[in-house]
């Protein structure tokens, strides 16, 4: 019976062992699925639509081959298409009807020649590059390049679409697959290899116990009648020793090796099911109990998200570009690099720095302005915005220096195909409340310039603060600005109070403020009000009072821009004031607030 049990073990064994083994050999699915396609036509440009994207679930691998540099980055549909613009371009996406992948070609949009309303020619010179390279675009949330072949794995969600390109110049690459990874786990594969080598486990026990058992059965009964006592016989000559070379076989040998080829089988068996695929997982079960039941959330919520234009940049596409301007100015910064600084700055920041630079030119011992911060981003509030121009507020902290006061930084993007610039640049004020705004991933409406429902119309702003800082309490619009926190009217103030000090008798001076010529922008917080950035000029006029009489430069930059030591004329100083403030909504009992500024001397000339 035993010798039965052992044959039914190791059969069963054998069934389950070969079942296990083909679950991870000739049963087993491919661990990737793809699909390929080649590009139509000789287009510029290529673009993987979401639903070639979406074909299969899991991370996407993309393989992209050609002859010369490879160029792939992704974005927002959107922005992929507001990018390309009118060109020509190849779609890559998934047909419904067979299942495959599909390329299409949409022709380039020609200008329209009917337009009478500007016959003169442009000079060629006057019109900006068209740029057609995608590299470095700020519209990309990841970017990579190789040459000939390029393979990137991403896991892109909905509403993501991937560009292809060579240089902007050649064709694209035309041969492009898709691959995901395929979920070819076999979860019985293990319990299978596992329970048929315990069940040869469990039959050569058997097959032993019942070779003992046989063996036990045919040894000489003990209880034998004993007879007639025989003579004893000569003792036979011992056999010689015979060494262990000369022994060739024996059945203790082929025994043993008999019973040591089941256990190395089953040893292989068992280790090769500790992989965590041919195991059953359970643990999704146990999360699915555990998940407490979601709270419902209304119908015209979930429209009324829908309805919003996504953010303009997210944080991390912001801490690339930020990145990427930090160590552009502080290039420029060392060199005095007007051409460089001028592709990531414009407006008041720009005319600000350029101005250090010419003084610096001049004097080397001027020191130049505060080195430009590319993280920490620890506040970033982008707008909610399809359309161009775009705008992007970030506040940064200094790592190096705890002691300097965190950079505020208005960034604006005219044009798809441009790069974000720096148009405003403060130092927050230490005192200053900011107020609660949305957050990164919501972004905030952009507030119209003439806007009334603010407690002043943000283009009203730089005016009446440019009034509040030349008159003080007599100007009308004092009361609607908070002037415990406002630091840089008390620094105008003194500042101004000293140049009156220290002019000698002999010269005048006038002062003059006014709206700058910086944009006005704005961007709405939470409580209905708006952060918002402006520019004020301030003049200095000196002049001498007496005939024969000349007035000199104040300040080493003063001397450093005008390039005279003394004038008989007079001497005009321009200082650049950039300024951001809260505003809160109409109606409110709380004033304007100063939330940071910067001060630059801009220009300094001999009057006419």
């Amino acid at each position: 019976m035993r010798f039965v049990l052992a044959i039914v073990a190791f059969v069963l064994a054998a069934v389950m062992i070969v079942l296990g083994i083909a679950q991870r050999t000739i049963l087993l699915e491919p661990a990737f699925s793809s699909l390929t396609s080649t590009a139509t036509g000789e287009t510029l440009y290529t673009v993987i639509d979401p639903s070639a994207l979406a074909a299969s679930p899991g991370s996407q691998t993309i393989n992209v081959r050609g002859e010369g540099p490879i160029f792939l980055a992704y974005g927002r549909s959107e922005d992929v298409a507001a990018w390309i613009g009118d060109d020509a371009y190849a779609t890559v996406a998934l047909s419904e009807k067979t299942g495959e992948l599909t390329s299409t070609v949409t022709a380039a949009v020609e200008p329209d020649t009917d337009d009478d309303s500007s016959d003169e020619p442009v000079a060629a010179d006057a019109a900006e590059p068209l740029i057609v390279n995608p590299a470095g675009s700020d519209l990309w949330l990841e970017e990579v390049s190789d040459t000939d072949s390029l393979t990137t794995t991403q896991t892109l969600p909905e509403g993501i679409s991937v560009l292809v390109a060579s240089d902007g110049v050649e064709p694209a690459p035309a041969n492009i697959r898709l691959s995901w990874a395929s979920d070819n786990s076999t979860p019985w594969a293990g319990p299978l290899l596992a329970g048929g080598a315990l069940l040869l486990l469990f039959g050569l026990v058997l097959y032993l116990l019942a070779l003992l058992h046989l063996r036990r059965s045919r040894r000489p009964r003990r209880n034998v009648p004993r007879g007639p006592r025989l003579p004893r016989l000569p003792r036979a000559p011992r056999p010689k020793a015979i060494k262990a070379s000369q022994i060739t076989s024996s059945r203790r040998g082929i025994a043993r090796r008999t019973a040591i080829l089941p256990m190395i089988l089953v040893s292989g068996l068992a280790l090769s099911g500790c992989s965590a695929d041919l195991w059953p997982d359970f643990s999704a079960t146990t999360t699915e109990t555990a998940t407490p039941t979601p709270t419902p959330v209304s119908t015209d919520s979930v429209e009324a998200a829908a309805e919003l234009a996504p953010p303009a940049v997210t944080v991390p596409q912001l801490e690339i570009i930020m990145g990427e301007i930090s160590l552009l100015t502080a290039d420029a910064d060392a060199t005095l690099n007007a051409d460089t600084l001028a592709t990531r700055f414009t407006g008041p920041a720009l005319e600000q720095r350029l101005a250090n630079y010419a003084i610096r030119a001049v004097d080397a011992t001027v020191s130049p302005l505060l080195a430009l911060p590319g993280a920490p981003l620890t506040f970033t509030l982008p707008q909610q915005t399809n359309s161009w121009p775009r705008v992007v507020m970030t506040v940064i902290q200094n790592e190096t220096d705890a002691e300097i006061p965190p950079t505020a930084i208005i960034l604006q993007q005219e044009s798809p195909r441009a790069n974000y610039l720096i148009e405003y640049a403060f130092q927050l004020e230490p005192a200053a409340r900011v107020p609660e705004v949305a957050p990164a991933l919501i972004g905030a409406p952009a507030i119209a310039p003439d806007n009334k429902l603010l407690l002043l119309p943000p283009n009203e702003l730089a005016a009446a603060y440019a009034d509040v800082l030349l008159q003080g309490a007599a100007s009308p619009s004092v009361d609607l600005f908070e002037d415990e926190v406002d630091a840089f009217r008390a620094q105008f103030d003194a500042s101004r109070a000293d140049r009156q000090a220290t002019l000698p008798a002999t010269a005048s001076i006038e002062f003059g403020t006014a709206a700058g010529d910086g944009s006005t922008v704005a961007l709405a917080t939470n409580d209905s009000g708006s952060i918002v950035a402006v520019s004020v000029n301030e003049t200095e006029i000196v002049k001498p009072i007496n005939d024969g009489a000349t007035v000199s430069p104040s300040g080493a930059a003063s001397k450093a821009l005008s390039g005279i030591s003394s004038s008989s004329k007079g001497i005009l100083n321009t200082y650049s004031d950039q300024l951001l403030f809260y505003v809160p909504t109409a109606g409110s009992s709380d004033k304007i607030i100063l939330l940071g500024f910067a001060q630059g001397l801009t220009q300094s000339a001999e009057l006419p």
